[in-house]
């Protein structure tokens, strides 16, 4: 994510399409309730499951009355919110914490959403004003100047690599996120969006083993359906580089600004065998 700033709040428009999209979070909750619980909605029922509903309604709240607004512009939220409404609930996973992290909660309805933020300060930030969002603190052994020596790194590191590439515990590939809490690995992930760590100077923690962690997962999930992977800022050098030789232009979906929406199928038999086209 970009520097820990208030966004300008010159932009109605962008406050507008976030309430809106909140909102529709909403409807989609109460839509899925059958027709006897309609009324319920407004009084204490046992029907409604009221663990989900202080989300959404907190989002409200929350931005309606900030001065904060998403730093991904109203066109990138609409990338994620149209995957979120086309295959909720899902499954979703994003790196980085922000201003928008209370609302990517909220497009989630009956789903699972975690974030993973480098700083615990930041973490703490954010959760005085959504105490509701599951976030885990994450600690990023490689900086943003490491980018080009890792490359060559993964090519000759062979857990980097099927046969012997694995996540979980995997400290011999630099690239691999091998101390995540054990529920990121057990989870299959339908939507993986990357929009940190900040990495916008060479001493910051860069993308790259995001962006590579999420690649394996999306190639070795066994659900049915493709992993959507957004990523932030592809405006970037290592963004871009390593969202093409991990993500894969032949995977690219859709590109909005400084956003990128892959859908990523996952690895056959005979995938896990090319080690040199494991990922693109």
């Amino acid at each position: 994510m970009k520097p820990r700033r208030l966004p300008s709040i010159d932009r109605p428009w962008l406050v507008a399409t976030l309430a809106a999209a909140v909102m529709i979070a909403v409807l989609m909750l109460i839509g899925s309730f059958n027709a006897t619980s309609n009324s319920a909605f407004f009084c204490r029922s046992k029907v409604v499951d009221r663990g989900i509903m202080p989300v959404q309604l907190h989002s409200i709240l929350h931005y309606a009355t900030t001065r904060a607004v998403p730093q991904q512009s109203a066109r990138e939220v609409h990338v994620t919110f149209d995957v979120l409404f086309s295959i909720y609930p899902c499954n979703f996973l994003v790196f980085g914490l922000g201003h928008d992290s209370l609302m990517w909660a909220s497009l989630n309805p009956n789903g699972f959403t975690m974030f993973l933020e480098e700083d615990p300060n930041w973490v703490r930030t954010i959760l005085t004003k959504a105490p509701n969002i599951r976030v885990h603190s994450v600690e990023y052994k490689t900086h943003v100047y490491d980018a080009k020596n890792l490359l060559a790194h993964y090519k000759t590191e062979p857990t980097c690599l099927p046969p012997k590439l694995f996540l979980n515990g995997n400290t011999k590939c630099r690239l691999v996120l091998s101390d995540l809490p054990n529920e990121i690995y057990s989870k299959e992930w339908d939507v993986i969006m990357i929009d940190g760590p900040r990495g916008y100077q060479p001493e910051l923690p860069g993308r790259m083993a995001a962006i590579y962690t999420a690649a394996v997962m999306a190639r070795l999930r066994t659900r049915p359906g493709v992993t959507h992977v957004i990523l932030h800022d592809v405006n970037r050098r290592v963004e871009r580089v390593y969202a093409e030789k991990f993500l894969c232009k032949k995977h690219l979906v859709k590109g909005v600004e400084r956003l990128w929406h892959f859908a990523i199928p996952s690895a056959t038999k005979e995938d896990t065998k090319k080690v040199n086209t494991f990922f693109c």
